[in-house]
């Protein structure tokens, strides 16, 4: 932990030095929330995001804040060793132009509707959202999205070639996210709730039908959040086998970064938000993700109390994707990937957004978080492809 703010209701403890005044305002509110437990937690690649900084862990009691998960529920990382020990560059562009014939990235979506085998088990009691975007979300699964999720071919420090996938629940935890929140606000609002509209952290009781179904909601979407990342890496190892025979597959390692659960921390029942961060518990093996040109990590928990057993997701924004079109140099930004031999898909101003120069300094972000995990691989990037 780098700084504890005391000024608030209850502490911010922050793994970082610097914050940015519009996250540290957000974080703010959350410690001044009556409803919040202890203290609140911010990760080291913590950024401004809707209503609760992105990398902000916060544990609550008795309600549920749909804007502290986000709206891309279930997001998350899955991560897979291969056999191989090599892989040459003209092995690694087929298998890169292959893995683009075979998923859709950004708003694409499946030709037609994937086998129903492939999606989470629907609970008879959905009537909601879910219900609402099973059929849209049967051309989904599969399919990368866009923004900053991806998909990497990697090396590790152990000498293995390794598969990155970063994805989310697509549009159906985005409905689900923005139902509920408009539900939350609505209710806030006849209260004459102290958490005002301007907060952006609409809540609500968990004893409520809308919490409880909230919550079911939320819970399928982090299954088809993982069944999505599941399908794109089945499809991906085809693709490797497609160009290197024999090959063969470690188990996969998942960890979600947009959720909320029941938790018990210090002696208490609670409900853990967590946007942006991941859990981090003694033991649980994790992802903390680089952005395209840099180092990732597989990662081991070591349960601190403090951040609520949770780590950073990943390398954070230092600029917001606008900024970072207007003020990066795209020669610069093509010439960092190339000098590294990666193969990537910044080919214009428009994809700088996503660009090495965009994101804080990854090292930097895992210095700050040595008492959250500690490293036991690193990844570094051989191919990237962005949605």
């Amino acid at each position: 932990m780098k700084q504890v703010i005391t000024t608030e209701k209850v502490p911010i403890k922050l793994w970082l030095k610097d914050i940015e005044e519009g996250a540290l305002e957000q974080a703010k509110n959350l410690a001044n929330l009556p409803f919040i437990f202890k203290h609140l937690a911010i990760m080291p690649d913590a950024h401004q995001g809707y209503g609760m900084p992105i990398g902000g862990v916060m544990a609550t009691k008795g309600v549920i804040v749909p804007n502290a998960v986000g709206v891309d529920i279930g997001c998350g990382m899955c991560a897979l060793r291969t056999s191989l020990t090599y892989i040459d560059k003209i092995d690694l562009r087929k298998i890169v132009d292959k893995i683009k014939e075979v998923i859709p990235v950004g708003f694409s979506h499946q030709e037609k509707a994937q086998n129903e085998n492939l999606m989470p088990k629907q609970n008879i009691d959905f009537t909601g959202i879910v219900k609402q975007e099973y059929n849209n979300a049967l051309t989904q699964i599969g399919t990368l999205g866009g923004g900053n999720h991806f998909i990497e071919i990697q090396r590790g420090s152990d000498s293995h070639i390794w598969i990155m996938i970063h994805s989310g629940s697509r549009n159906m935890g985005y409905k689900v996210a923005r139902h509920y929140n408009d539900i939350a606000k609505k209710l806030n609002e006849q209260w004459f709730s102290e958490v005002t509209k301007d907060k952006e952290l609409a809540f609500l009781p968990i004893d409520t039908t809308s919490a409880r179904v909230y919550l079911e909601e939320m819970q399928y979407c982090v299954e088809f959040a993982l069944a999505n990342r599941k399908v794109m890496m089945e499809n991906i190892k085809h693709c490797f086998a497609y160009v290197i025979n024999p090959i063969f597959f470690d188990h996969i390692i998942n960890i979600a970064h947009n959720y909320a659960k029941w938790e018990n921390h210090y002696g208490q029942n609670v409900i853990v938000h967590r946007k942006g961060a991941t859990s981090a518990r003694k033991g649980e093996i994790g992802i903390i993700p680089g952005s395209m040109g840099t180092k990732s990590y597989i990662v081991e928990g070591l349960g601190n109390v403090e951040s609520f057993m949770s780590c950073s997701h990943g390398a954070g924004r230092k600029m917001g994707r606008k900024q970072a079109q207007r003020e990066l140099s795209l020669e610069n930004e093509i010439n960092i990937m190339n000098k590294q031999g990666i193969i990537h898909g910044i080919k214009t101003v428009d994809n700088l957004d996503e660009a090495v120069g965009a994101y804080k300094d990854i090292d930097t972000v895992m210095d700050n978080q040595n008492d959250l995990v500690k490293i036991l691989v690193e990844l570094k990037p051989l191919a990237s492809i962005k949605g």
